[in-house]
């Protein structure tokens, strides 16, 4: 956007990779980095004063189109608020809404002029709700190839060449970037993977963190910790791998993993009542059907999932049915292009308003 339409200035919410693109911040990753009905609840006074002061910014004329990038339980409230206002709105990375409550796809074609869809499967459903939506690919397919070695990778972590004896591959483990699922998942992870390497002595367990992640929590487990999670799956022989957006990660990387989620009690019972989808794991959505083992709640414990994962770790049926499936998911996401559709789409809506080259 800024290079089609220099004169636009930006506020909003998110990381500090923002920053750089000149885009004042009002509130960060680490204060929004909330998952839950239960967890959400907790944080309620936060967000409802977040949601003032944007709404303050809407009502003193600062505000030419929002562009509401996923985050459904704050940004549905906000592109509300724009369209009562009579802001136009385009939403990049709609609400799950084929997970939750299907009304909200209704409010989302109502309230948003635009909507920039990321999985192949969910244009189909919103259009039917009078949405005008568009699917313009994944953007984890547009990023650069890894250009991190496992030789240097390993380097890095200390640990011995891929070619060393004994060696025979490593362990990838992403228990999640915010601080509630590291809270549920660390532990687990690492009794699994100190399981999985116990019974398989050349493989080396790694744990991935998130950028800009504190490493101290995962460096207390003792096991090795990389910034460099895109390459960790690229070079990993198996993985486990928090639901979310990393199964897709995963997929993209091409390495065989088990898709493992834990939450509150009462977040979950809630969502077994609500959730109207057959898979947990996006790439089993993506697929439409089981490519990837789902573990959940008590189901996940180390014996369980270290069982899981050894059926992945040698060349056979398991490990072959489940890299053909993971292709089939790669297959599905579109080609690059996501960023730069979703820039036109917003420009081509600032431009229907007459509103290029002021604020937004």
């Amino acid at each position: 956007m800024r290079e089609r339409a220099p004169g636009l200035t930006y506020f909003g919410l998110g990381g500090p990779d923002l920053d750089a693109q000149g885009v004042e911040r009002m509130a960060g990753l680490d204060e929004l980095a909330v998952m839950g009905f239960v967890e959400v609840l907790r944080h309620a006074r936060f967000f409802w004063k977040l949601e003032r002061r944007i709404v303050e910014r809407m009502d003193a004329g600062e505000v030419d189109l929002v562009l509401a990038v996923d985050y459904p339980g704050l940004n549905l409230r906000l592109v509300k608020q724009a369209r009562e206002r009579g802001i136009p709105v385009v939403y990049y990375i709609a609400p799950q809404v084929w997970a939750w409550k299907a009304h909200r796809a209704a409010h989302l074609a109502r309230d948003a002029d635009r909507v920039a869809v990321i999985l192949p499967f969910e244009a189909e459903g919103l259009a039917e709700a009078g949405a005008n939506v568009e699917f313009v690919g994944h953007p984890l397919v547009e990023r650069d190839p890894v250009d991190v070695t496992e030789a240097e990778l390993r380097a890095e972590l200390g640990l011995p060449p891929a070619d060393a004896p004994g060696e025979s591959g490593l362990i990838a483990l992403l228990p999640g970037s915010r601080d509630q699922e590291i809270g549920r998942h660390l532990d687990l992870f690492v009794a699994t993977a100190r399981l999985v390497a116990e019974r398989r002595p050349g493989l080396r367990p790694v744990i991935a963190a998130a950028p800009g992640m504190e490493t101290g929590r995962l460096a207390a487990t003792r096991l090795p910790v990389t910034h460099e999670t895109r390459a960790l799956l690229t070079h990993a022989r198996i993985a486990l791998v928090k639901s979310g957006t990393s199964t897709l990660e995963a997929a993209l990387a091409d390495v065989p993993f088990v898709c493992v989620y834990l939450t509150h009690p009462v977040t979950y019972a809630l969502a077994r009542r609500l959730v109207k989808v057959p898979h947990i794991a996006l790439a089993n959505l993506v697929a439409g059907r089981r490519v990837v083992p789902e573990v959940l709640q008590r189901e996940a414990t180390p014996e369980r999932l270290a069982r899981e994962l050894e059926t992945l770790v040698d060349e056979g049926p398991a490990r072959a049915d489940q890299k053909a499936g993971l292709a089939e998911v790669r297959g599905r996401l579109g080609g690059s292009g996501a960023s730069e559709r979703v820039a036109e789409i917003v420009i081509e809506v600032l431009r229907e308003r007459s509103a290029v080259g002021g604020p937004a």
